[in-house]
């Protein structure tokens, strides 16, 4: 279904983008991962996907607020990996405080990195697309990019964005071949999600197990964490042939958080 077609997938060397980018490979996909993290590790996870799935894997270290680092990167996967057939856009980071104690550079950061650096990437790959005729962008938006909660500002702002550029990327590429949607995740155990735990643990002085129930997941309808492995396998039928005419949808796969 995707044997040999180029993914590109920002913010993958851990979590969701992990998991996607081992979920394309095992169709046959290419992969660019791009993210933070220790070099030997990094290292370690592109080895392990190349080897285990017989196919080619890059890693691009571009700064996702540098938009010249992030056009860097998709002419690499252009060059080396033959071109970008899938664009995922995951990279994201988080901050959580009131609105008027928010740092004004922690704004600048979440919005550069989890809303402008996804205009970057798809500016750069458009065109490519437009070229062979085919393409799917799959942006990694959140519950938070269809609802509101209190003290993120800044994440949730950024992930409305997201919905609304996928909306008018889908109608702009309708006709070439081209399909853009966004996948909306409720909570999934991933290190970022790890980290918010941690600070509600210290924030309510709960134990851990009582800090998921009560206060992570109450409003995730089923009380238990969406899986990696179900959301990368959504990003994969979005990019299949199946999905073709599913352009501009905001898909959620939240435990049934939306539907409140």
């Amino acid at each position: 279904m995707l044997k040999d077609k180029s993914v590109v997938i920002t913010g993958s060397t851990s979590g969701i983008g992990l998991g996607m980018a081992r979920a394309f490979a095992a169709q046959g996909a290419n992969i660019m991962l791009n993210g933070l993290g220790e070099a030997g590790e990094i290292e370690k996870a592109r080895s392990t996907i190349e080897s285990e799935f017989g196919v080619n894997v890059l890693y691009s270290a571009a700064d996702m607020t540098a938009s010249a680092e992030i056009a860097e990167m998709i002419a690499q996967a252009q060059c080396d990996l033959g071109g970008v057939d899938v664009l995922v856009n995951n990279a994201g980071i988080q901050y959580v405080a009131p609105v008027d104690e928010f740092p004004p550079e922690k704004w600048d950061q979440i919005i550069a990195i989890n809303l402008t650096a996804a205009f970057h990437t798809t500016r750069a790959a458009v065109p490519l697309m437009k070229a062979s005729g085919w393409g799917r962008i799959i942006n990694i938006a959140s519950a938070h990019g269809l609802v509101a909660s209190p003290f993120k500002s800044a994440y949730i702002a950024a992930k409305h964005g997201i919905v609304g550029l996928t909306k008018t990327v889908a109608l702009e590429t309708a006709q070439q071949g081209i399909t853009c949607n966004a996948i909306c995740p409720g909570w999934v155990k991933t290190p970022l999600v790890e980290e918010q735990i941690d600070a509600q643990v210290q924030a309510h002085d709960l134990p851990r197990d009582e800090v998921i129930k009560k206060v992570i997941l109450e409003r995730q309808p089923t009380k238990a964490f969406v899986k990696i492995e179900e959301v990368a396998a959504l990003a994969v039928f979005l990019a299949s042939d199946a999905a073709a005419s599913i352009t501009g949808a905001s898909m959620s796969i939240d435990g049934g958080w939306v539907a409140h």
